[in-house]
């Protein structure tokens, strides 16, 4: 495990609000090292974290204090995961083309894998709202742009009783989803056009009101998370931090290309990061 210190440069205020420290110092540390490409950190209220390794086919789980250790393999090119109110696990599986969710006792079962009978692309990031509905993105990158049936990158939306329905339908390729704090908002980052879209969310589950909240991000945006205070937390070069009007607030650097992240402030507040083959933990420096 390795630790570096950083403080943040002209960030004074938003480092305090942010880390809970006034010197605005905090510490990033190495949790896991050795995997191909780290993505999907999602964060149990059970305690522990849990990340895909991508090429290897693998689910990995961290509990604090212990070494990462494999949760489940031959797990179909695992890519973005969330949990739900109950505890359940969804994830994106890129190679079977598919949306799974597994129970607590590890039965599992397939939610979403056509839209109008031709299968999907590759799924990449997803969101649970607090109220069941699950919202997706399908892009295809590499190989799995070869063997597409659909002609386009879509977002979709499951119903906490099954019924899918598509979102919206960019020209770029939408990768990283995540919610407002009151589920009202939905983003959606989008890795050709290096923005994220905003949708209003209605009581149904329904997604309206497109538009563009961030634009210009620096290097291709991938996952993204949202803090209680609903400020945005993009992966990209680093961590981009802006706030729900779309302003930056901040950026974490970072040695390796981030391509995920979770923020977890249940009694701490610490950032998990997906980068290349490591996966990390940002933190106050005084926590």
């Amino acid at each position: 495990m390795t630790r570096r210190g950083f403080t943040a440069p002209l960030a004074f205020s938003f480092a305090r609000a942010l880390f809970g420290s006034e010197s605005g110092q905090y510490v990033t540390e190495r949790l896991a090292a050795g995997y191909r490409f780290t993505e999907g950190p999602a964060w149990s209220k059970d305690g522990y974290l849990v990340f895909s390794d991508t090429p290897n086919d693998r689910l990995l789980k961290w509990v604090p204090g212990r070494n990462a250790e494999v949760l489940r393999e031959h797990a179909n090119g695992p890519s973005g995961n969330a949990f739900d109110a109950e505890g359940r696990l969804y994830t994106c599986e890129t190679r079977a083309r598919r949306v799974t969710r597994t129970d607590k006792k590890g039965g599992i079962e397939v939610l979403a894998e056509r839209w109008e009978g031709k299968r999907l692309n590759a799924p990449s990031g997803i969101v649970v709202s607090k109220n069941g509905h699950v919202y997706f993105t399908d892009p295809a990158f590499g190989y799995q742009l070869d063997r597409r049936e659909l002609d386009f990158y879509g977002i979709y939306h499951l119903s906490p009783r099954g019924a899918m329905d598509l979102v919206a339908r960019p020209a770029g390729r939408s990768h990283g989803i995540a919610l407002s704090p009151n589920g009202r908002t939905l983003y959606v980052t989008n890795v050709d056009e290096r923005n994220v879209r905003a949708y209003d969310i209605g009581r149904n589950g329904d997604a309206s009101n497109e538009r563009v909240l961030i634009s210009d991000i620096s290097g291709p945006p991938g996952g993204i998370s949202v803090d209680e205070k609903g400020d945005l937390y993009i992966a990209a070069k680093g961590i981009s931090i802006y706030n729900p009007q779309g302003r930056l607030l901040h950026t974490i650097t970072m040695q390796d290309q981030a391509s995920n992240c979770a923020v977890l402030e249940a009694d701490m507040l610490n950032i998990f990061v997906t980068s290349r083959g490591f996966v990390y933990r940002i933190h106050p420096a005084d926590q």
